[in-house]
């Protein structure tokens, strides 16, 4: 065990958002730790395409030299219906594929080297807050910081002990959807973002650096039970659109087993809780089908940083940091998060997908609409 330590920021979650909020501060002049439950690097269930919106900000704010790993640019987009209906469009921004494998672990490198206090294989298990600090109970040893940032990802521990309403709501569930990653090999455009529908999910798939590609589906948990295995569920359900089917039956695996995870909703959530700022997936997700979480994870660590180092210089109160946060995240992202949920409710349902994707090739102005509507702007 170590001694109890103080920190201005303690941010508890190393993905991306957390990371970057955790350089921004660094970089600031304020002294940070992080916990990662993780060991790095580690592979994260994700789609792995990020818009281009981001590209500035990763590249010149934070230093992660992307060219020098030669990512896959990407400027199309490929929509397909689960009776093999096809539709292909421009990305007018477009985006760039790279694994959280590779990225995280950059980035993990460049907080280090700005001087946040990193700890690996350390699950926070307890956060208390008595209106000035903040007592962090972790696997580790004990933390105090006056910021405490959550950072965790779709779901975890707090979650469920804070009651967060996407937790225990039934209606907030989304019929408790599974997400399952792959990364393959195989022969496929570069510069295209596939998205595959089928019923009761989707599947995306786009290349990322070294020549592999990263495939990701969300499905019902049930139609897995259901089939009594991954495997036999992509053959029974997802084979019935003749390009997954295609893809599948084409494509050599990288790693033995897919990476899943399970209890996924799309609810909305609050950007503060109990004190504390929320940011990446666990302040609001948007559908993955949409492939801007992580844009979104990213920009949100911009706007916590502003506002938490704002508070950390004296210039605002706990109170006005909170409020500006919220009114912040609420501003830049709830548009997007909204398009995203009324996409998702044509998609994974056969007729609707299959009438929507028809309709989408006959009015590309449509087409172009959905598509800005979930993407954001140069940050």
């Amino acid at each position: 065990m170590i001694n109890t330590k103080t920190y201005d920021v303690a941010v508890i979650g190393g993905g991306l958002a957390g990371l970057n909020l955790s350089i921004q501060l660094a970089r600031k002049g304020h002294s940070v730790v992080l916990f990662e439950k993780e060991t790095y690097p580690f592979h994260k269930v994700c789609g792995e395409y990020i818009s281009m919106e981001s590209w500035n900000f990763l590249t010149k704010e934070i230093g992660v030299n992307l060219k020098e790993y030669e990512v896959a640019f990407i400027n199309k987009l490929w929509v397909t219906s689960p009776d093999g209906e096809s539709l292909r469009s421009n990305l007018t921004s477009g985006g760039f594929g790279v694994s959280r494998h590779k990225l995280d672990f950059l980035l993990k490198d460049i907080a280090v080297t700005a001087g946040v206090s990193v700890f690996e294989n350390c699950k926070a298990e307890e956060v208390n807050f008595d209106n000035k600090v903040f007592n962090i109970k972790t696997n580790t040893g004990n933390f105090i910081a006056k910021v405490c940032c959550g950072s965790w990802g779709k779901r975890s521990n707090f979650d469920v002990k804070w009651k967060r309403a996407f937790t225990y709501k039934t209606s907030s569930r989304l019929n408790n959807y599974v997400g399952i990653k792959y990364h393959v090999k195989m022969n496929f455009e570069d510069d295209v973002i596939a998205l595959h529908n089928f019923k009761d999910g989707y599947c995306g798939i786009s290349k990322i650096e070294d020549d592999k590609y990263c495939v990701c589906y969300l499905t019902k948990a049930s139609n897995i039970k259901k089939a009594g295995s991954i495997k036999k569920a992509e053959e029974q359900i997802l084979y019935q659109n003749p390009h997954l089917k295609n893809a599948f039956q084409n494509m050599e695996h990288c790693y033995d087993a897919p990476l899943s995870i399970s209890q996924i909703s799309f609810s909305k959530k609050n950007a503060v809780e109990n004190n504390m700022l929320m940011v990446g997936d666990a302040a609001g997700m948007i559908t993955p089908l949409c492939g801007n979480g992580m844009s979104m994870a990213m920009h949100g660590s911009k706007i916590a940083a502003a506002e938490i180092s704002a508070f950390l210089n004296n210039n605002v109160s706990r109170k006005e940091m909170e409020n500006k946060y919220s009114k912040n995240w609420k501003n830049n992202f709830e548009t997007r998060v909204a398009a995203g949920k009324f996409v998702q409710y044509f998609f994974g349902r056969t007729a609707a997908t299959n009438m929507l994707v028809k309709f989408m090739n006959k009015s590309m102005v449509l087409t172009n609409k959905l598509i800005n509507l979930t993407h954001g702007k140069s940050f």
